[in-house]
């Protein structure tokens, strides 16, 4: 289920149950950005069971429950909330509403998981930081780039092995498929997608942070411009930035909705991490003209040149060890500051952006 503008990105791993069927029943709610389909396939494969699912629009509902036959269609938010059963509700609402969602989930005593960007202002983020210390609930995050991406999950165990020596920079790509009539009205809307580095930017902050084991990070420049959709006065078709570790590693990343039509999916995206001993890139979903499918890991080292196709062998344990961690209480899967964290970085990246003149 992976469109040509990735709106509808859901990649499918083999079963790996992580619990004894019926010990993590979820839920889903708000289902305004297609990540939800990965989201519960994740937790599906990793042992989790699907019982409701609520929208206010039927017509989204109808399309989840073809895809989950097995799902029930709630009346109102508040019958899924008030099941006792229900341990987690992953939600992909529009994105200024996540933090909102997420409250209301968590004031109900269940742990939340969200699709990417999780805040689009600093405040917010501040209040599920607060909602989270009150609670001992969980804020989880989406991060699909890193975490279902088999390429960007194998990238962490050779970097844990120590493949390449100690992390000095990580590079990111993010380029996507913009597709606009496929797209809703609030993708475009500032206020409600957050702006470019908020949004597909929450990824590439992510990644930086986990790659070179920074526990904090600063902005040192970001910029934003809108260079060929003035149809959007508020909407950004290019962003980069550029950060610096507590480590003292270096990120830079370059997100855009400059994908070509020529290209046989959604985007090209690219990271390329290098340490003190050698370099890693990744392919994530293509390798142009040379094969259209994902997981291609090129890595160099003192030893040698070598390629990995990681395609269907690695796995993606987040959503097993998100699961355990929701029923032991423990951060394997992602901490809550790591979440919170990447979070950060983007919305100030995006708060402290200079727009490009002249375009």
């Amino acid at each position: 289920m992976q469109t040509q503008d990735g709106m509808n990105y859901a990649p499918k791993g083999k079963p790996a149950p992580v619990c004894e069927e019926g010990a993590f029943p979820f839920a889903a709610i708000g289902l305004d950005h297609g990540h939800i389909f990965g989201m519960c396939n994740g937790l599906i494969e990793a042992g989790g069971q699907l019982k409701w699912v609520y929208d206010p629009d039927p017509a989204k509902v109808d399309k989840f429950v073809q895809t989950y036959p097995g799902v029930k269609a709630a009346r109102s938010e508040q019958e899924v909330l008030q099941d006792p059963e229900v341990k987690l509700v992953a939600g992909a609402a529009i994105t200024s509403e996540r933090c909102a969602l997420g409250m209301r989930v968590m004031s109900h005593g269940k742990d939340y998981f969200t699709d990417k960007a999780p805040f689009t202002t600093l405040e917010q983020l501040e209040q599920a930081r607060q909602k989270a210390a009150e609670t001992g609930l969980k804020y989880a995050v989406y991060y699909s780039e890193r975490v279902h991406v088999e390429s960007a999950v194998y990238a962490g165990q050779l970097i844990e092995r120590g493949a390449i020596g100690r992390v000095l920079q990580v590079s990111g790509y993010g380029p996507h498929r913009i597709n606009v009539p496929s797209r809703p009205d609030w993708f475009f809307n500032r206020e409600q997608f957050g702006g470019i580095l908020c949004d597909i930017g929450s990824h590439q902050c992510e990644q930086f942070l986990f790659y070179t084991g920074s526990k904090d990070a600063k902005v040192v420049n970001s910029q934003v411009a809108n260079y060929n959709h003035k149809q959007f006065p508020t909407f950004e078709d290019f962003g980069d930035c550029n950060m610096v570790g507590d480590n003292g590693s270096t990120g830079y990343f370059r997100v855009d909705w400059f994908t070509p039509n020529g290209l046989s999916t959604w985007g090209d995206g690219r990271t390329i991490i290098l340490g003190t001993d050698g370099y890693i890139e990744l392919r994530k979903y293509v390798d142009i003209a040379r094969e259209k499918s994902g997981g291609h890991v090129y890595l160099v080292n003192q030893e040698g040149e070598y390629y990995f196709d990681v395609k269907g062998k690695i796995g993606y344990p987040f959503f097993g060890e998100l699961i355990m961690d929701c029923l032991n209480r423990t951060e394997i899967a992602m901490t809550q500051e790591h979440a919170f964290k990447a979070a950060e970085l983007c919305l100030v990246a995006q708060r402290d952006a200079k727009l490009i003149e002249g375009v």
